[in-house]
């Protein structure tokens, strides 16, 4: 590291991807805590040097410390990631607010919605840090190649230009790059509207569809993500980089995805209950397409897969008479946004 000022770095969360955050940080020469609410795990971490829960078989950097005192954790930082699932995500922050300095940097990498009011985790955490700075990292990520070096890159969104630079050079390495966005709103819409697309194709490659179906599935996919998150106010062109169509096409063809495995495993015949089940970690993508479904009903904003989904988990359809249906419904134009 050349250039970089020492920072003081809190990742909150124990499971894969804020270990990986935490470790690049580490890594990086910054003063670097772990979060993690089970005692017993912080420990294992602290004195094996290892996630086994999450990422077993890699080392972690002896800079960085694992801890399950939250005040401990935060009391200096300046910079704090979050990495809770969005179930848990207001708790923390709520936990979190009357513990961190003043304009404490702090980041969302939780790809979720909250069920009331359609909130986003940057909408949380401006209702519940009033003086801190906000940022969101999103981009097709997956844990375990961050941490086995594999190149990677993600965005950083927020209107804050010096917590974007700041985040930059705290986790740029040889391997992890992270690129500038401002709209944290189309960012974070993305990271969580690509976990519904994730389960369909996870079915159809069941199924036995074919990369003639693969492809139009992703990018009518990518025209769905578009224009919902448009009529909510995001940028549409947000979804042509890397946390839009670059997040979901890593989603939608890897069986590391938790969503990509419940598609497959609901087209083997399994009840949705099962399949959560069997995969053991939170699915993201069944609460966000209850909500979704909502929402678009709601601004009357057409997503045909999105809705053939809903009817398969949720209203007793078919997977065969939802791919029927879907084959005979409006043939709209490709490319929406091209124009505008």
């Amino acid at each position: 590291m050349t250039n970089v000022d020492i920072k003081t770095i809190a990742v909150l969360g124990g499971g894969s991807f804020g270990t990986a955050i935490a470790n690049i940080a580490a890594t990086n020469g910054h003063q670097t805590v772990q979060w993690m609410r089970d005692p017993e795990q912080a420990h294992k971490v602290q004195t094996e040097r290892e996630n086994a829960k999450y990422l077993p078989g890699y080392k972690l950097s002896d800079k960085l410390t694992a801890s399950s005192d939250l005040a401990l954790a935060v009391a200096e930082a300046d910079v704090v990631f979050i990495s809770i699932p969005s179930k848990s995500f207001r708790q923390v922050a709520q936990q979190l607010a009357p513990l961190i300095k003043a304009n404490t940097m702090v980041i969302s990498t939780t790809k979720g919605i909250e069920p009331t009011g359609f909130t986003l985790m940057s909408q949380v955490l401006e209702q519940e840090l009033d003086q801190a700075r906000i940022g969101v990292l999103s981009g097709p990520n997956f844990a375990k190649e961050i941490v086995a070096h594999q190149q990677t890159g993600s965005v950083i969104a927020s209107t804050d230009a010096e917590l974007v630079s700041t985040a930059q050079e705290l986790l740029c390495s040889s391997t992890f790059r992270l690129y500038a966005n401002k709209d944290c709103y189309g960012v974070e819409l993305g990271g969580a509207l690509k976990n519904i697309y994730a389960i369909i194709t996870g079915m159809a490659t069941t199924l036995g569809c074919g990369h003639n179906t693969n492809a139009m599935l992703l990018t009518r996919s990518l025209a769905e993500m578009g224009r919902f998150a448009k009529e909510l106010g995001a940028d549409p062109m947000t979804f042509l980089g890397l946390a839009g169509v670059g997040d979901l096409i890593l989603t939608c063809t890897s069986d590391l995805s938790r969503n990509y495995r419940l598609g497959m495993a609901i087209a083997q015949g399994k009840s949705l209950e099962q399949a959560e089940a069997d995969i053991g970690q939170a699915v993201e993508g069944v609460n966000t397409l209850r909500l979704v479904k909502q929402k678009a009903d709601e601004l009357e904003v057409y997503m045909p897969l999105a809705s053939a989904l809903h009817g398969v988990l949720f209203e007793g359809y078919s997977v065969g008479d939802v791919a029927a249906a879907l084959m005979g419904g409006e043939q709209n134009t490709d490319v929406e946004y091209s124009h505008n």
